[in-house]
């Protein structure tokens, strides 16, 4: 399994002050005062992992057994720091669309409070300075190596509501309780680099089935779990419990081998942009590659000849958004084995490709009953037998969305397949080469099916 690019970590302290020249020992010594108890079969180190800190098995692993445990008042959030109490008073000031805010702040305090309970924990924080986020790649690198991605969009969006957010509730917040932030944490710059750490590090605890329509609990950060690097096909799972959180193997763990957690099904655009790393093809089975929605209209459009036929498609475009199945930001996701968002695009190759006949009648019925057939499937091995005019507008919109990177899946793949040359790119270039290779591929597959 390859191993270069996993999430990298760099040793260092985030605060400020000299770095403790044995971060790990430090740690652990924490953890044993705050009853994070980690099994004698696994160790913290540097060695055997895929990218800086990580976490070993030093004796093999049984499905089911318990790697380590953090007790809940380990855990660091907006409810457990020192100005909690501040927090929650001002809970309604303190709302963003990130939902983030209270504990960036908690973690804004804490970096700089010089007995901060976590400072053993943060020892082992990546250095700041040197995240590998998009977001602190400059714009025209970013661009050039991830344009069609949908990773500049996202990080654009990133960086405008971050900004937003700050200017907005966090400055006035710190400089309204100046006492509990120094000068030197008042800065977007520093905002910034936490909120890629948050994006990266923390954890979210799910709702419980009876709370769906609440809204998603807080992020918080989870001492040693954030240790543990990302694999899709991982070896331990975070459960959570009353009184703690418990990392627990999930596979067999030989000796020697390296502990992974999962952050999500994710695909390698979503992990280059949230985490900073990617997994090299043809690892990372959650890869997908999208279709943008409205690449499929733009290509059903190609189709039409007279301004009669535009119109209708239109209609027909309206009615799609009217039924949820679309909207101008949206994106149909194919993966490598099912397109993920088969519902929407079943309806939106029915509704563009029916005769304007039965457009009209299933117009005046508002849709249809669930009359899903099975020859309407959109599962990898059934596209082929798909109607041609679904095949055909299928097709149009991959080879539109072709057209919107820079380099066709050759040009790529010359780069991959020469190691020579592929060990001399940037560690970004070939993050960004991963990410472009694994849609173009997703893509090219679906082309062969439409053909």
């Amino acid at each position: 399994m390859a191993t270069q690019a996993k999430r990298r970590r760099v040793a260092g302290p985030a605060g400020a002050g000299d770095a403790d020249p044995d971060p790990v020992a430090g740690f652990l010594s924490w953890c044993r005062r705050v009853g994070l108890e980690l099994s004698p079969k696994v160790a913290v180190s540097r060695r055997g992992t895929v990218a800086g800190y990580g976490m070993v098995a030093q004796e093999s692993v049984q499905p089911g057994e318990l790697l380590f445990a953090v007790p809940r008042a380990a855990l660091l959030s907006q409810y457990t720091c020192s100005i909690s109490g501040l927090l929650e008073r001002e809970r309604g000031a303190l709302q963003s669309q990130s939902g983030w805010v209270p504990l960036l702040l908690a973690l804004l305090h804490e970096l700089q409070a010089p007995a901060s309970p976590w400072s053993p924990y943060f020892a082992l924080w990546p250095e700041l300075g040197r995240l590998e986020h998009p977001m602190f790649w400059p714009e025209e690198q970013r661009r050039q190596l991830l344009q069609g991605t949908g990773v500049p969009e996202a990080v654009e969006k990133d960086l405008a509501n971050i900004r937003g957010e700050y200017y907005s509730i966090v400055l006035p917040f710190m400089e309204a309780h100046s006492d509990l932030f120094s000068p030197r944490v008042r800065s977007l710059e520093l905002y910034h680099q936490l909120v890629a750490l948050v994006m990266a590090y923390s954890f979210q605890e799910p709702l419980e089935e009876e709370e769906d329509e609440k809204e998603p609990n807080s992020p918080l950060m989870v001492p040693a779990a954030d240790i543990l690097n990302h694999l899709a096909n991982h070896n331990a799972n975070l459960e959570y419990s009353p009184n703690c959180l418990r990392m627990v193997a999930t596979q067999p763990i030989p000796k020697g081998h390296e502990i992974f957690n999962t952050y999500g099904q994710m695909a390698n655009w979503q992990l280059i942009h949230m985490y900073g790393f990617v997994e090299p093809y043809p690892d990372n089975t959650d890869d997908t590659a999208d279709i943008q929605m409205v690449t499929v209209r733009e290509a059903a459009l190609q189709g039409t000849k007279v301004e009669a036929e535009k119109l209708l498609l239109y209609e027909r475009w309206e009615f799609l958004c009217k039924l949820e199945m679309v909207g101008e930001e949206g994106a149909f996701v194919i993966g490598r084995k099912e397109v993920l968002t088969e519902e929407e695009l079943t309806a939106t190759l029915k509704v563009l490709c029916m005769p304007a006949e039965e457009f009209r009648e299933f117009k005046d019925q508002d849709g249809w009953a669930d009359d899903k057939k099975e020859e309407d499937s959109l599962t990898i091995t059934n596209i082929p037998k798909l109607k041609a005019s679904w095949r055909q507008l299928l097709r149009d919109s991959v080879l539109l969305t072709l057209q919107t990177y820079a380099t066709d899946l050759k040009a790529d793949q010359d780069l991959l397949s020469n190691k020579e040359v592929y060990a001399k790119l940037s560690w970004r270039e070939q993050q960004a080469l991963q990410v472009r290779y694994g849609q173009k591929m997703i893509l090219h597959q679906l082309l062969e099916l439409t053909s």
